[in-house]
């Protein structure tokens, strides 16, 4: 690729990972989830990748009536693509993941390529005290979880959502979902440019070496060649590591509060913005530019954000 290409920043400010107990930063409030998304659009970040939480409790929450509580305002804010989780929870059953995408028709949506054991449990050795009973019970629950995404789960979320015109933000957690996603291309039920959004970190998933990044493209270049478009995030302390390695060998990046909570050792990231800021850096750093919002619609041929139901 020219050394002047654009790189997309990626900003995925809430989640469903991290507790509120964790950071006094975590976005949890529609407003907070709004503002924490337009600050990190003002600081560089072409996409917002968005969840919802109950504004009480902050446990994860997929209704639709949750996310339209902010979406709009997002998008009346800022022109960053809006990118809608189709993961939800690990706990939650696909036809609930999927109901936000549906009914707003985003630009982009999530899409987990494959099962893995999705281990949180091991965050109970750093927190101890949680504000929220349902805190702990999640977190140790993940000692006997299976995230489940089926060929059946994937193939009902590309039929629910294939009259819509999204496209998909295809989450790669290891090397055998850059093969399913294979699998769905050459049976036409995804179409190029493909968006594979690698995951390095995740206790069931790829490491953080980087032989698992170089491995993780090595393979997604053998499998679709020019047919896609690479981007990385790299979960907890590992964040800017792993965008600094991938954007050097030609990968796009993604950060934010859903996947690590740091703005450095020992410091906590004061908002999703901070950690645009330090990915900018980085890529600019490297004498590349960032995307703009068009510019990252152009290289993903999305469809725009009039076409929207937001």
């Amino acid at each position: 690729m020219a050394a002047t290409r654009k790189v997309i920043i990626t900003c995925a400010v809430t989640g469903a990972i991290h507790t509120p107990s964790m950071s006094p930063y975590l976005p949890i409030t529609p407003d907070q989830i709004t503002a924490d998304a337009v600050g990190a659009a003002e600081a560089g970040a072409a996409i917002i990748h968005l969840h919802a939480r109950d504004p009480i409790t902050g446990k994860p929450d997929q209704t639709p009536e949750a996310f339209a509580r902010f979406l709009p305002r997002v998008k009346q804010s800022t022109n960053a693509v809006i990118n809608i989780t189709s993961g939800g929870s690990p706990f939650m059953k696909v036809e609930e993941r999927v109901k936000p995408a549906a009914t707003f028709k985003p630009e982009v949506a999530s899409l987990n390529m494959g099962s893995i054991n999705f281990g949180l449990y091991h965050l109970l050795d750093r927190y101890t005290e949680f504000k929220h009973d349902w805190e702990k019970p999640a977190l140790e629950a993940t000692r006997d979880l299976v995230f489940r995404n089926s060929f059946a789960d994937i193939e009902y979320i590309l039929s629910t959502c294939s009259e819509n015109g999204t496209r998909f933000e295809f989450e790669c957690y290891d090397i055998a979902h850059l093969y399913n996603l294979k699998h769905f291309l050459d049976r036409g039920l995804v179409k190029p440019p493909l968006f594979v959004q690698s995951v390095f970190g995740i206790l069931g998933g790829i490491g953080t070496h980087p032989e698992d990044i170089a491995h993780m493209k090595r393979t997604a270049d053998r499998l679709f060649g020019d047919q896609y478009r690479w981007s990385v995030l790299g979960a907890g302390a590992s964040q800017m590591r792993v965008a600094a390695i991938a954007a050097a060998m030609g990968g796009n990046v993604r950060v934010g509060l859903e996947d690590s909570l740091w703005a450095g050792p020992g410091k906590l990231a004061t908002s999703s913005a901070v950690q645009v800021k330090l990915a900018r850096q980085i890529i600019e750093g490297l004498g590349l530019s960032i995307a703009s919002p068009d510019e990252a619609r152009e290289i993903l041929s999305l469809k725009g954000g009039d076409k929207t139901a937001i």
